[in-house]
């Protein structure tokens, strides 16, 4: 019995050993333009949400689950976020930078990527917008578990139309409902990406991520759908951004 527990804490820590060194790149490059006139003067990754920016909640989040190696996509006002971030040591974690000299879109700063840094794994792609109490590693395992080349986080969607919808034959209408409610999968912006599908990503082209899924399922990859079941919110306009600093009341 001692036997096999001293066995699976060794298992244990090889998978910890094994997220910390997994790179997770984060778009930070954004103008954030429907958060105006929030983003004139800031970057929209170092809007506070409560008492930190939304990029250092996302970084706080991936340290907890041994995510440390970090890359930031950065273009709009990049200085800024260099000079609050820097190295991420005082984080505890290892930045490192690529710059986009104009907007590469979604997955153009993968080319970028995978031209400066060995990537001889999987790595975790997402937008710096993201609050989150996703368990990535779960993520990440279900990726290798299922040998997929790119694996798309989604969550159920819910919206409600605030108009009463016809069903028409022609010009004959077969029904009518109230209303409705529409429910469908939207991407969540979280990826895991292995290392073959960033060798297919031009560098310096504009790139947005449903091409690359395109052109992976056109090429025969192995693209799966992860379900995300814990909160997750996109700060893209000034909705969510109230939102989140309502959330954040919540995670103090």
């Amino acid at each position: 019995m001692r036997f096999k527990i001293r066995n699976f804490n060794i298992n244990k820590q090889a998978k910890r050993q094994t997220s910390d060194c997994m790179k997770v790149v984060i778009l930070a490059g954004g103008i954030g333009r429907r958060l105006r006139p929030l983003t004139f003067s800031i970057p929209k990754p170092l809007l506070p949400v409560g008492e930190k920016p939304i990029l250092e909640i996302i970084l706080s989040k991936l340290k907890s689950q041994g995510f440390e190696d970090i890359v930031l996509a950065v273009g709009y006002r990049s200085e800024l976020i260099k000079t609050y971030f820097d190295d991420g040591s005082k984080f505890g974690v290892s930045i490192k930078y690529v710059k986009e000299k104009e907007p590469m879109g979604t997955a153009g700063p993968l080319g970028l990527v995978n031209e400066r840094f060995d990537i001889n794994g999987p790595i975790i792609l997402m937008n710096g917008d993201i609050l989150t109490k996703l368990n990535f590693n779960k993520m990440v395992d279900f990726h290798v578990e299922n040998g997929a080349d790119i694996t798309v986080g989604f969550k159920k969607h819910e919206q409600k139309s605030p108009f009463g919808v016809i069903n028409l034959d022609g010009n004959v209408i077969r029904g009518v409902k109230e209303k409705p409610k529409f429910v469908f999968n939207a991407s969540a912006g979280i990826y895991v990406l292995s290392p073959s599908v960033l060798e297919s990503i031009p560098i310096g082209t504009p790139y947005q991520m449903p091409d690359l899924i395109k052109d992976a399922l056109s090429g025969g990859k192995k693209v799966l759908g992860y379900k995300i079941n814990e909160y997750w919110i996109g700060v893209e306009h000034m909705g969510n951004f109230e939102e989140a600093l309502n959330e954040m009341e919540k995670w103090k």
